[in-house]
Parts: C-alpha cells; structure tokens; sequence
C-alpha cells in the first residue's frame, strides 16, 4: 500500500466552530441550498444569495450567519462598490468538512480524504491481482484507521462519512481479468456497504464507480458548461453515465450510461462490445503479449510511461469504437458533448479524445448531430472523488439540477 499526502486540516479559521454535533448533522433544506450556491459560484454576498435562491433577504442573512458560526462559511475582503454599504463575499470552508472516498477497481483501489471543496488531502493506493471482499474491507479499514491517527480529534468531528465506489456485479468479466476460475464468485451475495459500515464509526455510501466518476464530473468538471452530456470513463473496463438537465440519469433498473456492453465493430468488421476494445485490460493483454511488463499500468494512474507502439495500436483502437458509441449515443439523444477520461495520464486521455476526434469525422454522420468531445476535467481519481462526495451531498449540499435549472431564470 502507498500513501500520497496531501495538507491535511491546519487551525481552523476565526469563524470557529459550535460543536461536533453541528457538523454533522443533515442541514435544513434552505442551509443546503445556500451551502450548494456558494459551492457552484465560489463566493456570494448576502445579496447574491438572495437574488438566485429566492429567499428573502433576511431569511439569507439569518442562515448565512448560522453557516459562518458553525464554521461552513468563511467570510471575504469586503467589495466596495459606488453606493451603501460594501458587499461580502463568503465562500465555502475547505477545513469545515471531510469525508472518505473509496474507488475499488478489478486491479486497484484508491482511498482519499476529501475536503468540503474537492480538495484530496490524503490518498492510500494498493494493487492486486483481483478483488476479493476480505482484502478489500482491510483495505478500507486499515487505510482509514492509518488516515485518522494522523488527524486530532476535532479534524474526526468533522467527517460527514464513507462513499464507496464500485463496479456493480465483481463477478463478471472475471476470465477476461485473469482471476481463476470461481473465484470472484463469493461477491455475489456479499453486502459491501453493511460490512464496511459494521466496521467503521461513520456512515458508509455505495453507488456504481463509473456513475460515481460521473457524478464527480458534473459537480467539479463540465456539469455548469454542459447541462446534457454522456460521460466515458476508461478503466479496467470502461464505464460511464448520462447527464439529463444537469442531473445524473440512471434508468429504470439503475444501469443507463453502462456503456461497456455497447456493440460496436473491430478493427476486422467483427461485432464486439465497446469494453472488449476500449478498457485499460486490454492495454494490459497487449503489452503482455509482447513480453513487457503491464504492472506500471496499476501502479499509478499519473505515472504511465510511453510503452510506444502497443499504446499507440490501442489509443487508435479505443479511439475507434468510442467514435462509434458517440455517434449511437447521438443518433437517440442530443447530447451537447461526450466526456472522455480514464485511468491514465492526462497525456493518453489527450491523444484519445483526438483520436476520437479524427475517427467521429471518418463515420457516416448523416442525420446525427455531434456533440463536443472532450477532456474530462476530474481526471483519475474521479471514482474516489465521487464517492467522497456522496456524504457530502447527503448532509450538507443539495441536488446540482435545482442549482443549474431553478435558480437561472431558465
């Protein structure tokens, strides 16, 4: 296991704080709102507030008082302008809240300690060869009893719980990750989320890693440019999400945006699933194939080296049959773009999104509208940093659609 440090909380600021308790209880429907506001915008005044919430201005006032003495918000330098009294901006406190994200991958899993704002102030990484349910819970709960002993006891107040990310299902694709055979069967059945939460003193979240990577990008990356987009993680295998009205649609039974099983054509014309040619596993068979070690895949997201001609064949590969799912998930609905991000460097998601690019503009595009394509802008670590966000969402923040729609005169 290696751990990455980020700062973690230092003194928090003048503002204080009222309580523990305070921190983490679930906050009062118009606290979230104003909370989810100045999250969006950055920083509001008192009047700022008032205009996009719709509440009065001394319902804004009182509440905005409230989150500044239990710590929540922190007060800016005063903006003067020609007439009355000057403004003051007040923005979200980074040291108010944290909460764990975990992201369990087929070859991986990544544990952050996340800040009120996004920040990732510790990390843990492990690799395997496999999951296996055992291996992961003490990962899970040997990473975050390593996190807390380095944190004083007013830092553990203020953890609003555990998000888990994870791929629904372990069990599949079990051969095409080399696990032996049954093996992966002992996920089925096993609750993740009750025996995390049966070993841990917070509240414990689980939702899908690709939803959850998706969720992450429409809080922190293109969610306030683009209001419909379909979001294509590239992991293990790849993944994604919908974004409709800048809400996260997941379907009748959950699996919309499961883009893996998409169909699409090999390089030959074969019929294939978008997964069985655009997923890291693949990468990884390649480079075996060819007598090269494919352990520096796992070992870092940020840290690929060039592996040259292999990488090369893939990236053309992957960046083929996005393409051709782009332009499928076009033809059905409007997207105004397709997201794009992995776990990789920003350098390889670079040179696919242009690969996609230049294989969009080879298909037959009659009647369809192409959206954007583009670079997520979370990155790597957008499982774990969904999945730390969803104590967040669930105590402190509100819905990102009722920020997006509601509140601009659309």
């Amino acid at each position: 296991m290696s751990i990455t440090d980020g700062p973690l909380s230092g003194p928090v600021s003048s503002a204080g704080f009222s309580g523990g308790s305070n921190q983490t209880r679930v906050r009062a429907y118009n606290e979230r709102l104003v909370l989810s506001l100045v999250r969006l915008h950055g920083a509001l005044s008192k009047a700022d507030i008032t205009r996009l919430s719709g509440l009065s201005a001394q319902t804004a006032s009182v509440i905005m008082r409230a989150l500044e003495k239990d710590g929540l918000l922190l007060r800016g330098e005063p903006v003067r302008g020609r007439v009355g009294q000057p403004s003051i901006p007040m923005r979200l406190n980074p040291d108010a809240v944290l909460s764990f994200g975990v992201k369990i991958g087929r070859r991986s899993a990544d544990l952050v300690l996340m800040d009120f704002v996004g920040n990732i102030r510790k990390r843990y990484h492990e690799t395997y060869a496999y999951p296996l349910p055992q291996e992961i819970l003490r990962i899970i709960t040997s990473g975050i009893a390593d996190i807390e002993a380095q944190m004083s006891g007013e830092e553990q107040a203020r953890i609003a719980g555990i998000g888990i990310a994870a791929p629904f299902e372990l069990w599949n694709w079990a051969d095409e990750i080399g696990a032996p055979s049954g093996a992966m069967e002992v996920w089925r059945g096993f609750d993740l989320q009750a025996e995390v939460a049966s070993r841990v003193a917070h509240s414990v979240y689980l939702q899908n890693d690709a939803t959850s990577a998706c969720g992450a990008e429409l809080v922190f990356g293109v969610g306030p440019t683009y209001p419909d987009f379909i979001y294509l993680f590239i992991g293990s295998f790849i993944g994604g999400g919908i974004v409709l009205n800048s809400s996260i649609f997941s379907g009748r039974t959950g699996t919309a945006g499961a883009v893996g099983p998409l169909p699409v054509r090999g390089r030959n014309g074969e019929n294939r699933q978008l997964l069985d040619i655009a997923s890291i596993f693949v990468l990884e068979n390649m480079l075996r194939d060819r007598g090269i070690d494919p352990q520096p895949l796992w070992y870092s997201a940020d840290d690929w080296v060039d592996f040259g001609q292999p990488l090369e064949l893939w990236v053309q590969a992957t960046a083929a049959a996005l393409a051709q799912a782009i332009v499928a998930a076009a033809s059905i609905i409007d997207f105004g773009a397709a997201v794009i991000d992995g776990g990789f460097p920003g350098w390889v998601r670079k040179r696919i999104v242009d690969a996609t690019i230049e294989a969009v503009a080879r298909l037959d595009l009659r009647g369809v509208v192409i959206p954007d394509i583009i670079q997520g802008k979370v990155g790597s670590q957008a499982r774990a940093i969904g999945g730390a966000s969803l104590p967040i969402f669930a105590r402190y923040l509100t819905d990102q659609s009722v920020l997006l729609k509601d509140f601009n005169g659309e």
